[in-house]
């Protein structure tokens, strides 16, 4: 491995967006590669949170150990650092009992992290990010967009003005070091080439993936997700701002505000899940050393699994 490498860089990878298949095959390979998972999903992280995470069913974890699930409690932030520290620690863990690694998760910038490495930065800076984040909503998120603009126009080009939190954290770095968190990114926007990674993206057509994204909303709720979100909001420490935005635990928490009935709050989840699976692809096909798997409903499970597991 390259020294400047990670140490989680050679390691499997099994991504794709919301909804895509990952946790089913990701049982199925790891049983071929005799590998214990390690989650890749900036959510599961969170305790308490099952149903709008669609975390691994208790069998699942049964059959196959998973790693870096229920870490955190809804309240906590976790940071990007926190969690490569972690996995890199799993990574060791898994490697000295003589099995394999195996990354399964949608949170691309995780992803890239683990293949690339991280400028970690400089500590958080609360009062200036309060500050900013008062902007935000004093003065609308594009203002705060068109600050980073100003110092940053390769950051601002890449972040939407809602992603809030990677806004703020540009503006921070830039104030913090007096260099652009481009400046500071640079040695990790470099990438290997596919063939020498073992990162797979399962590539669904856009219906047939909207389709997906449709029928797992409707089993959330129809599994409890209106019934979890209020417990979640009944806990001593309710659910923090990074926990309380993710997708599904959002719209609920409008509906029980009283913001939108419920019909409303099970389409705003369905669109805003559709967006965030662009999102998620436009990340993957930023990344060089992603290998895409072509999916659809007409490949089984296991074709899928010996394709990937084929490559060595």
């Amino acid at each position: 491995m390259h020294p400047d490498l990670p140490p989680t860089a050679d390691c499997w990878f099994l991504s794709g967006p919301t909804a895509s298949g990952k946790s089913g095959l990701a049982i199925d390979l790891a049983r071929r590669l005799n590998a214990e998972i390690i989650s890749m999903d900036s959510m599961a992280l969170y305790r308490h949170m099952n149903i709008g995470t669609a975390k691994p069913t208790r069998n699942d974890r049964l059959d196959v150990p998973h790693h870096l699930i229920d870490v955190i409690e809804p309240d906590e932030e976790y940071s990007v650092a926190q969690y490569v520290e972690a996995a890199e620690r799993a990574v060791s863990d898994i490697a000295a009992r003589g099995r394999t690694p195996l990354f399964v998760g949608g949170t691309p910038l995780y992803l890239k992290a683990l293949l690339r490495g991280i400028f970690s930065g400089p500590p958080a800076d609360w009062p200036l990010r309060r500050q900013l984040l008062h902007v935000a909503e004093s003065e609308g998120k594009d203002r705060l967009h068109a600050r980073l603009a100003e110092i940053d126009p390769q950051a601002a080009e890449k972040l939407h003005p809602s992603d809030l939190r990677r806004v703020i954290r540009a503006i921070e770095v830039f104030e913090k070091t007096g260099r652009t968190i481009s400046e500071h990114q640079k040695h990790f926007d470099r990438g290997r080439p596919a063939g020498a990674c073992r990162a797979f993206v399962l590539d669904w057509p856009r219906e047939e993936l909207y389709r997906r994204i449709d029928q797992r909303v409707d089993a959330m709720f129809d599994a409890g997700l209106v019934n979890e979100t209020q417990g979640l909001l009944r806990m001593s420490r309710p659910p923090g701002r990074t926990a309380s935005q993710a997708v599904g635990y959002r719209e609920v928490i409008d509906h029980l505000h009283g913001k939108c009935d419920l019909p409303t709050a099970i389409a705003d989840v369905k669109k805003h899940t559709r967006q965030f699976s662009k999102r998620q692809m436009t990340w993957f096909r930023s990344l060089s050393e992603v290998r895409w798997v072509p999916m659809s409903e007409k490949r089984s499970r296991d074709d899928v699994t010996q394709e990937i597991a084929a490559v060595q």
